[in-house]
């Protein structure tokens, strides 16, 4: 169905460096997966499954040649909203149901339409989720003992300040020097990770310094078993599917959008470069279908991880491969040592992604125009924070349709043509009839065809005979605006007025035809 032209001239020099980019890139995924999974509310070994099986399956099926996938922090809000109302087992479920809504998006031809989101959403609620992500490890940042997650912002807020009293220093020294390593190593060497040294070296301080002084992996989740999970398809039923869609398609909506942005930057950082977004979204689908079936959340594209691919060398999906492997092998070998990793300093690698991922200087762009879009956007990031991501994105939409159907308003024009020009006409006629003419610009459609059939009646309040309506610059018409139509005709012939369609391009005459309007106007009222 899709020709992959991802291995061209591919060769054992091309495979070393995908071997290096491919480890590299498992370095940054283990840390993050873990991460990723406990901050939405479910196991660390949940994300690194996710991270081997989407990896792999979006590098063997996906539609750009560097893409690596895995779970983002991009869903964590709506991930752990689910868990908290329906629990892990249901959350395998939306994820599997988002795979199917991926697929029908790539065999729909739905990639194109994710272009259409307006900015001022995706800004709002990607910043939204970056201060639920930023927010949400403050009480692993500080230590802070009894934390119930709950499903609201503020109701997690309340528990912080309610549990203050709990705090544990020893966790603020480990996260502190985790967030040194983070700013200081990038400037004594920027090739490093630093988000694995991030969550080593507090490791490694907490172990011989602090000793069961604070909470780990291993206190917290009883650490991580060195075993590959086996194939297990959920318990579905209708009452599960039907509390789940919804979720599912947000899942699935924000997969396609982060996935075919992170293929764009990637294409960007390679000259050239084209990734196919059909295909790339049906191994996203495909991925997304599978995961859940080996107990592993979510995944999508990671722009980060991506990015991180391409700088260490990548030619080919081989890469992607190789790292899913990589990943595999640590889970295998090295799995029960990830049990003294402190939450302390798991909490400083999140709020470092949250940050990368705030689009702070386009929210505050937005923000300073004081437009339409400015209020979808504030309404979009508020909703995200303080009711939930899915409601955020709908509201989200739903205003911006709005507000463009209202910009649209505006753009149709039914305005008189200068008396010169109806002379002309009259000329070109042949006769001396009293007429008028008309000009119609601009799209007439479901938004505009109310303020159409507000303004021609006003044509009628002259002694013409025949009214000229032209219509080249007519850009649009659907079957609401072909309704006006069909009203204008019915009320001019009680009028006793004939009607002249004037230079109508050939696209608009084929529909006039096939909708009845062209019969009803008859074809001698037609001119060029």
């Amino acid at each position: 169905m899709f020709k992959d032209n991802r291995y061209l001239n591919y060769n054992a020099t091309g495979f070393q460096k995908d071997l290096i980019a491919g480890i590299t890139v498992g370095i940054v995924a283990i840390p993050l997966g873990m991460a990723f999974a406990i901050a939405s509310g479910v196991k660390p070994e949940y994300g690194l499954y996710s991270t081997i099986v989407a990896g792999l399956l979006v590098a063997l099926f996906g539609g750009s040649r560097f893409q690596i996938a895995g779970p983002t922090g991009a869903f964590i809000p709506i991930l752990l909203a689910i868990v908290l109302q329906y629990g892990y087992e249901d959350l395998l479920i939306a994820g599997f149901l988002a795979g199917v809504f991926l697929i029908i998006m790539s065999l729909a031809g739905i990639s194109s339409l994710i272009h259409f989101v307006p900015r001022s959403v995706t800004i709002g609620f990607t910043t939204g989720i970056a201060v639920i992500i930023f927010t949400g490890q403050l009480g692993n940042f500080l230590g802070l003992t009894g934390l119930e997650q709950k499903e609201f912002f503020h109701e997690n807020m309340i528990g912080l300040t309610q549990q203050f009293h709990t705090i544990n220093f020893y966790s603020i020294a480990v996260a502190l020097i985790g967030v040194a390593v983070i700013f200081v190593l990038p400037k004594i060497s920027p090739r490093i990770p630093i988000l694995l040294v991030a969550l080593l070296i507090p490791t490694i301080i907490s172990v011989l310094v602090f000793p069961g002084k604070l909470e780990t992996i291993g206190t917290a989740f009883g650490g991580i078993p060195s075993s590959f999970p086996p194939f297990k398809f959920p318990e579905f039923t209708f009452t599960k599917i039907l509390n789940l869609w919804q979720p599912a398609l947000i899942i699935a909506s924000l997969g396609a959008i982060e996935s075919l942005l992170s293929a764009v930057v990637a294409d960007s950082m390679k000259e050239g470069e084209k990734h196919n977004s059909k295909r790339e979204l049906m191994g996203q689908g495909i991925a997304n279908l599978i995961t859940p079936l080996f107990g592993g959340i979510p995944a999508t594209g990671a722009i980060a991880r991506t990015a991180t691919n391409i700088r260490s060398g990548a030619v080919s999906p081989v890469s992607g491969v190789v790292q899913s492997v990589f990943v595999l092998a640590f889970l295998l070998l090295f799995a029960p040592y990830a049990s003294y990793i402190p939450l302390a300093a798991m909490a400083p690698i999140l709020m470092f992604v949250a940050w990368n991922m705030s689009a702070r200087k386009a929210f505050t762009h937005i923000l300073s125009i004081r437009s339409g879009d400015s209020l979808v956007l504030l309404i979009t990031f508020l909703l995200t924070i303080f009711v939930n991501l899915t409601v955020a994105v709908q509201v989200g939409l739903l205003i911006s349709a709005l507000s463009f159907l209202r910009k649209m308003s505006g753009k149709l024009l039914l305005s008189e043509a200068k008396p010169s020009e109806v002379e002309i006409v009259k000329v070109a006629l042949g006769n001396r009839d009293l007429l008028d003419k008309y000009i119609v610009e601009g799209p007439l459609f479901f938004g505009t065809a109310k303020v159409f059939e507000d303004k021609y009646p006003k044509m009628f309040t002259t002694n013409a005979k025949k009214i000229i309506l032209d219509m080249e610059h007519l850009s649009v018409v659907d079957a609401t605006g072909e309704a006006a139509l069909f009203t204008l005709l019915e009320d001019a012939d009680k009028a006793g007025i004939q009607i002249i369609i004037k230079r109508l391009p050939k696209s608009k005459i084929t529909l006039f035809k096939s909708s009845g309007l062209y019969d009803k106007i008859g074809k001698e009222n037609f001119f060029m």
